[in-house]
């Protein structure tokens, strides 16, 4: 939450507008100055409001506001990192929504892992009219993701995400297995 700073001068001091009849006044002064105080924090958010809306360099409790109001895939558990990766890719991840590669992305942004996916859907272009139909009859859609050390609410994580970034009529499965690990030489 945003508050006051202790010591955070003003970029705009009231005293230096005054009329010069309370120029030398102390009281004036001293009321203005207190105001001062109060209106610094504003100011100083007003005059850097570009850097509040750039998720590299907001605040991290600003960022996180700001990630559910650009729909971030962003669940609150989240390393800062992450999080600021998935207010960076919003915009673009409402683009490609509902696609292979908009999935693959919110899940990479999520778990920092690429997963598998496989689909039933498919596209070509043939010269002859009624040429065969791509892909298969029935559709079908399986996320699999493997972590290095997966628990039962990475599994709950990716269903919920895969729920709202697959195509709305596309029935789904997901799996998370853990990853193979190599030998270290």
């Amino acid at each position: 939450m945003r508050g006051s700073v202790d010591g955070l001068g003003s970029s705009a001091p009231i005293g230096m507008t005054l009329p010069a009849v309370f120029a030398d006044d102390d009281l004036a002064q001293r009321f203005v100055g207190g105001l001062d105080d109060v209106l610094a924090p504003i100011l100083a958010v007003l005059d850097n409001l570009d850097s509040y809306f750039n998720p590299r360099l907001a605040p991290v409790d600003f960022t996180r506001w700001l990630a559910g109001w650009v729909g971030a895939e962003t669940d609150g558990s989240e390393p800062e990192d992450r999080l600021r990766d998935a207010v960076a890719a919003a915009a673009f991840l409402h683009r490609v929504r509902g696609t292979s590669r908009g999935l693959s992305e919110a899940v990479r942004l999520v778990f920092g892992v690429a997963p598998e996916i496989t689909e039933s859907g498919g596209a070509s272009w043939d010269a002859r009219p009624l040429g065969p139909v791509p892909g298969e009859r029935r559709p079908r859609l399986h996320v699999h993701l493997r972590l290095p050390d997966p628990t039962g609410a990475d599994e709950h994580r990716l269903d919920s995400l895969v729920a709202a970034a697959r195509p709305a009529h596309m029935p789904y499965t997901v799996q998370v297995t853990a990853a193979e690990r190599t030998p270290e030489r």
